[in-house]
């Protein structure tokens, strides 16, 4: 099953939603919430992916502090009597557009949640037909290869968004792939693990540590032999932030594939050698 899952959420008071599709997080809309923490009041977007703890937000958010939280549209608090079985702060219960109750801890840094459901049959049947088996099932390139395009590349090997990539170390050749997930090790102040989506222009992320939206990432690392993939010689073509080189299978060979270490960078990009045989579907490269 697609692990990389997207929650909608709504407020438990009035049921608005508090989706913000104008904020990206983890390159997929924000849960947006006003927040209070030492006295301090502003606004903070949510990751909606499950399992990430990633998160914007315009108040200081020191780590242990406990934080209030409110609708941005009713203005009510959202709390409970509940408390983390983690750290004894309060609960803040919102509710699942699917049917259900997602509750987290109020206490910054701490990593306690509860996903409950309604129906649990009925929340399945709903993430399958949404996300499929192998990826959103609405997935769509943003725009199509025109005639033109065609005849210039017409002995180019075309690999098509949406595409499974098979990713390998550069150094040890082993998989990347870890339960239909590209996993890299990460290193951020912090050590932690960084999960992508293996298709191609799908751009859905999660990561084990909090990793700021428009920061690089220090260091990127194979998860069985630990060595580095950022690369010397390459930089990212958009923003010129430092970039992590790995493999992929293409029809005939493996050929180098880059990702810029930037959080939000959706630059991709192959190497000049393989660009004579290979092109990238839709790759902001083009």
């Amino acid at each position: 099953m697609y692990e990389l899952i997207s929650l909608k959420l709504k407020c438990p008071v009035c049921g608005e939603s508090l989706m913000d599709d104008s904020h990206l997080v983890d390159n997929e809309t924000s849960i947006m919430l006003n927040v209070e923490m030492a006295g301090k009041k502003g606004e903070i977007r949510l990751s909606s992916i499950y399992g990430s703890y990633n998160y914007v937000t315009d108040v200081e958010m020191p780590k242990g502090e406990v934080a209030k939280f409110s609708c941005p549209h009713c203005k009510t608090q959202i709390t409970s009597d509940s408390e983390c079985l983690s750290c004894g702060a309060n609960m803040v219960p919102f509710y699942l557009d699917m049917g259900g109750k997602v509750t987290i801890c109020s206490r910054s840094g701490c990593k306690n949640h509860i996903v409950e459901f309604e129906d649990l049959s009925i929340a399945l049947k709903k993430l399958y037909q949404e996300y499929g088996l192998a990826g959103k099932d609405d997935f769509k390139p943003e725009r199509k290869i025109t005639p033109v395009e065609q005849a210039v590349d017409e002995n180019k090997e075309i690999i098509e968004s949406g595409t499974f990539l098979n990713a390998y170390c550069p150094h040890c050749d082993k998989s990347l792939l870890e339960d239909g997930m590209l996993k890299l090790k990460i290193h951020n102040g912090e050590e932690g693990f960084l999960m992508l989506s293996p298709y191609l222009n799908v751009f859905t992320s999660k990561s084990t540590i909090f990793l700021a939206e428009e920061k690089t990432v220090k260091d990127i690392r194979c998860c069985h032999c630990n060595q580095s993939l950022i690369s010397a010689d390459k930089t990212c073509e958009k923003c010129d932030s430092s970039v992590a080189k790995i493999a992929i299978g293409a029809r005939t060979k493996l050929i180098d594939f880059y990702i810029c270490t930037k959080k939000g960078c959706r630059w991709h990009g192959l190497s000049s050698d393989d660009l004579i045989d290979i092109r990238l579907q839709d790759s902001l490269e083009w």
